[in-house]
């Protein structure tokens, strides 16, 4: 039996369970809740396995090492051209850079504040601010993120909201979440549009725009709990548009697997879900994740910058 055919058994059974799913779907794990190895920790806004939430005395020291301007550069370039050839118009590129700090991966999960925390044991911990899909009482609702600034910046919202390679990217996130809901749900609509909203670091305050997109489940919706996680994944706004043609092109770019960066973990409770995307991700070895959305108004120098404001650690 596949994982997704389990998933689907599990949820028509309205077993609880969590999973998560690397980016290519060939690292999936699912374990029944009670059976939970210690190993993989996750809080989903509260709800944890975490045995006690004694934030880490230490105070946090950190080095922060950018990605590699020439490499991405060089990527930057490649995704540009797809775009010219009509390829694809959106691609969430994604790059590497390092952080060091002096907590280890779960004094970094106990210490954290964030709406989505997740920890394996010897490889990652990722605190991740954006949703994946969540499902509640028959309905589902997905929170596409899509724009990032410093909060502090003079007018940041206004600057955000008004530009306009922000708001055409999000647009067109948007309508692919819409179409991918559609497979499974009716009355799909856009519920909230482009709200923005102000995430704290130890740092910085980062301000970011999302939106709500939601549908009606059919009433069987928990047997096909499986197919639905599956179907969905990865999500648009780490992958691109139109989607299959742009998960191809990104394979070919960036030249390496993601793993279960970008990835999703969820938390099924017996009727209702929630997930999220395992963004803003550390890896043991100090390798840190992160990426944006390139788009044919895309400018070098400020999608550079935008993936130095993602590079931070939650602790405050």
């Amino acid at each position: 039996m596949s994982l997704k055919e389990k998933l689907n058994n599990w949820g028509e059974q309205r077993t609880p369970f969590v999973f998560i799913l690397d980016y290519e779907k060939r690292k999936c794990k699912a374990w029944k809740t009670k059976d939970c190895p210690k190993e993989f920790l996750y809080d989903f806004q509260g709800i944890t396995n975490q045995e006690n939430n004694l934030s880490n005395a230490k105070a946090l020291k950190l080095k922060i090492t950018p990605p590699n301007q020439i490499d991405y550069i060089n990527k930057y370039h490649q995704v540009i051209n797809a775009i010219q050839r009509g390829e694809t118009y959106l691609i969430n590129l994604t790059t590497k850079g390092q952080i060091e700090t002096n907590l280890s991966l779960e004094e970094l999960f106990n210490s954290v504040k964030s709406k989505y925390k997740i920890l394996l044991k010897d490889h990652f911990v990722s605190f991740s601010p954006e949703t994946f899909i969540q499902i509640k009482d028959g309905l589902i609702k997905t929170f596409p993120m899509k724009g990032t600034i410093d909060a502090s910046t003079k007018n940041a919202q206004q600057i955000l909201e008004n530009d306009e390679k922000e708001k055409a990217e999000h647009a067109t996130i948007v309508d692919l979440l819409r179409n991918d809901l559609s497979e499974f749900a009716k009355k799909v609509k856009v519920e909230k549009y482009r709200y923005y909203e102000v995430i704290e670091t130890n740092e910085k305050m980062i301000g970011q725009i999302s939106s709500i997109v939601s549908g009606e489940l059919t009433q069987n919706y928990r047997s096909k709990i499986g197919d639905i996680i599956y179907n969905l994944s990865p999500a648009g706004s780490i992958s691109g548009a139109p989607k299959q043609k742009t998960i191809e092109l990104i394979k070919e770019i960036e030249q390496e697997d993601r793993g279960f960066y970008t990835g999703i973990a969820g938390y099924f409770d017996g009727n209702n879900l929630d997930s999220c995307v395992l963004i803003r991700f550390l890896e043991k070895d100090n390798t840190y994740r992160c990426g944006g959305g390139i788009t044919s108004k895309s400018k070098l120098k400020e999608e550079y910058e935008e993936l130095i404001q993602k590079m931070y650690v939650p602790i405050y």
